[in-house]
This record gives structure tokens, C-alpha cells and sequence, in this order.
């Protein structure tokens, strides 16, 4: 790239690094801020916990809806729609009189989340080229990733001073914003005469795409089990102070921001190899919560190892890119279902551990068990892509002085 295309790139991937920052803000944030919306509405904080799962089924369901639904869409569009849509998700949030239908809200804020990140990592990707494609989704993806270290963090702290609803305003501002900048900095790139709804919907007959969501479902679902009662293990188990435990979290943003930043350029270099030993390592570091755990600074040292595991997700995106074929708009969108899926199934399992009476530790080996079953898959992947490249090769010519020469030179070939 000359200097002047460096310069729009940059751009364009902050503009939409900022949409991520403000979805991710709002992702968390509202975990924190439960507390204060339960006695807003008028509920208990475990019913008011239902918000957090309306609006993961929103990501689920917009994803392929709003992606295949919008296919013939130019992509600058609708990422202006997208935000927009957030934008006014949130702030409708803030105004909602009671929970019923903040809960329908909190559904209808979630829809544009999965296709966002899917379309702007599309929009990246294709600035960048395909040598620097995993770094640029991993750059859009930084907001994602900074929202847990200073977005979540400070927009709680506005939303206990100030209430709840002024976060959603926040949040909603943050949208606002995202959508100007993306207005102003993110080409034209036209529409394509061949996209279709039907079209998108051929991802879901690519048993790859399959695998490759099912590593995402699986294999992050560790890290929500251990982070989904990552509280009360601080102030249980290893005695952090609770006036400590928002500064202990922020070591868990730098580890998903370390492991982002890095995952994503040993994906430009080595997709494959970076999934495989990135779930291993995530395996590895969940296993360490349960030994880890018991003293203060072994366990903010573990919570940093363990957010790193966010290595993954511009990689596995970047395959999704590789495998989806034509319909390259759904399969990224669905990055972030199964993202979502991971975040339901595994503090629904880490709940279970601990109410079986194995303590808040536990959460550690059940995210050991769901880093190796998303292995489990990844493996799978791999034995598929090789089945299919052996059955797509030519055959070997028949032995010979011309047919040895032949298969000489087709080995030099690969």
C-alpha cells in the first residue's frame, strides 16, 4: 500500500473498530449494571439476568436473518443501518418503563451485533488484502477488545452514578458516532449482481462452515464458564476485596486485547496452526484456574492467561472467510452467533458444576473440557480438508521412467 492507502485503511478500520468498542461497552456494561436495572424494574438480579440472555439470542438470530435477509445490500449501507439500529436499540433501552419490554429492547439491540462485526471484518479484510487479512479483523476487532478494559468498566461506573438508563444513553451515543464515522470514511464499494439470499443461505450445505462454527461454539465456550462466575471465585476463593475485583477484571481485557493483537498475525502466517495450538493453550490455562485460583495475584495473573484465548476469534473468522465460498457475508455474521452460543453454553454448564456442589474452581476444568472438545472439532476440520484434497487430486500416473519424472515433479509442485 502507498502511504495515502495506509492512511484510508487506518481509518476505515477505526471507524470500525469504534462501532466494536460500543457494542462491546453495551455487551458488558450491562452484566455489571444488573444490580441496577433489577431494582429499576422492579425484579430480582437472577430475573433481570434474562435481559443479558434476550439479547445473545438477538446476536444469534440477527446474524443470519439480517445478513441474508439484506444480502443485495452494499456493504457501507448497511453498516450505517446496523449502527443505527443499535443506536436506537439503546436508547429506547434507556426509556423503557418497565422489564417486559426492556426485554423485548434488550432482543431487538442484540439483532445488528453478529452482522456488524461480520460485514465490517468483510470491509477490512478486503481493504487489506490477503496477506494482511487476519490483522485487519483483528484491528476491527480491538474495539470489541478494548470495550472490556475501558469501555465496560467506565460506562459502569456512569451507570451507578448517574443510573442505569444514562448508560444506555452512553451506549447508544457511541452508535451515533460510529455511524458518522462510518459515513465518512468507509468507500463505496457497490453491490454485487450476483448476491441473493439464497445465495448466503449455500453456507449452511459447507460442512466446513459447520466445523468452523462448532470450533467457535465449543471451544470459547470455556472461557464464559470461568468468567461468567469469575466474581465470586475473586472474592471467595482467592479473597480479593470487592472494592478490588472491577481492577482485577481489567487484567482479563489486556489478556482478550494481548491474545487479539497476536492471534491475529500468526493467522496471516499460519491460519491453521494458530487455531489448533491457540484451543490448546486456552485448555492449558483454564486447567491452571483451579490451582491458580486460591491467592490474589496467582488468580489476576490466570484471568489475564486465560483472555488471551480471544487469540482464536480472528483467526477462526478469517477461516470462516476461506471456507464460506460465496456466501462470505453470512458465514462471517455467524462468527458471532456462535460467539454468543459459546457465552450461553458455557456459563449454563459452569453453573451446573458449581451448583453440584464442586465450587466456584470448577469452572476451570469445565472450561478445560470445553477448550479440548472445541479441539475435538478442529481436528475434524482438518481430517475433512485433507479427505477432500486427496479425493480432488489426480491420480498418480502409471509406473515408469516417464511416469517416476511425472510424480518427481508434481512433488516438487506441492
Amino acid at each position: 500500500m502507498t502511504p495515502p492507502d495506509r492512511t484510508r485503511t487506518g481509518l476505515v478500520e477505526f471507524a470500525l473498530a469504534v462501532g466494536g468498542f460500543g457494542i462491546g461497552a453495551g455487551e458488558f456494561a450491562a452484566m455489571g449494571l444488573l444490580p441496577d436495572i433489577a431494582r429499576g424494574v422492579d425484579v430480582e438480579t437472577t430475573t433481570a439476568g434474562h435481559l443479558i440472555s434476550a439479547y445473545a439470542l438477538g446476536v444469534v438470530v440477527g446474524a443470519p436473518l439480517i445478513t441474508a435477509v439484506f444480502a443485495r445490500v452494499e456493504r457501507r449501507v448497511m453498516l450505517l443501518a446496523l449502527m443505527g439500529a443499535f443506536a436506537l436499540g439503546n436508547v429506547l433501552s434507556a426509556l423503557a418503563p418497565g422489564y417486559a419490554s426492556l426485554m423485548g429492547l434488550r432482543f431487538l439491540s442484540g439483532l445488528p451485533h453478529g452482522a456488524y462485526f461480520g460485514v465490517a471484518s468483510l470491509v477490512a479484510a478486503d481493504l487489506a488484502g490477503p496477506a494482511h487479512r487476519a490483522r485487519a479483523v483483528g484491528r476491527v476487532m480491538l474495539g470489541l477488545t478494548a470495550a472490556t478494559l475501558v469501555g465496560a468498566p467506565l460506562t459502569t461506573a456512569i451507570g451507578q452514578t448517574l443510573g442505569w438508563r444514562a448508560a444506555f444513553v452512553v451506549f447508544g451515543a457511541i452508535g451515533a458516532l460510529a455511524a458518522l464515522l462510518v459515513f465518512l470514511f468507509v468507500p463505496d464499494d457497490g453491490t454485487d449482481p450476483d448476491a441473493s439470499p439464497l445465495r448466503e443461505l449455500t453456507a449452511f450445505a459447507r460442512p466446513q462452515v459447520w466445523l468452523t462454527l462448532g470450533i467457535g461454539a465449543i471451544g470459547s465456550g470455556g472461557m464464559f464458564a470461568t468468567f461468567s462466575y469469575v466474581t465470586p471465585t475473586l472474592t471467595e476463593v482467592a479473597g480479593v476485596p470487592e472494592r478490588i475485583v472491577p481492577f482485577a477484571l481489567c487484567a482479563f481485557g489486556a489478556g482478550m486485547i494481548a491474545g487479539n493483537l497476536a492471534g491475529a498475525r500468526l493467522a496471516d502466517r499460519a491460519l491453521m496452526p494458530t487455531i489448533g495450538l491457540g484451543l490448546l493453550w486456552n485448555a492449558a490455562m483454564l486447567g491452571l484456574f483451579y490451582f491458580g485460583s486460591t491467592t490474589p495475584a496467582t488468580a489476576v495473573a490466570n484471568l489475564f492467561l486465560i483472555g488471551t484465548a480471544f487469540a482464536i476469534v480472528p483467526a477462526v473468522q478469517t477461516r470462516l472467510m476461506d471456507v464460506a465460498g460465496d456466501a462470505q457475508t453470512l458465514a462471517a455474521a455467524l462468527n458471532h452467533s456462535a460467539f454468543n452460543v459459546a457465552n450461553a453454553l458455557g456459563a449454563y454448564v459452569g453453573g451446573l458444576a458449581v451448583a453440584a456442589g464442586l465450587g466456584w474452581r470448577a469452572t476451570g476444568p469445565v472450561g478445560l473440557g470445553f477448550a479440548l472438545g472445541g479441539f475435538g472439532v478442529f481436528c475434524a476440520s482438518v481430517w475433512l480438508d485433507r479427505r477432500v484434497r486427496r479425493r480432488a487430486a489426480p491420480a498418480l500416473p502409471a509406473a515408469g521412467p516417464e511416469g517416476a519424472a511425472h510424480g518427481e515433479a508434481r512433488a516438487d509442485a506441492n
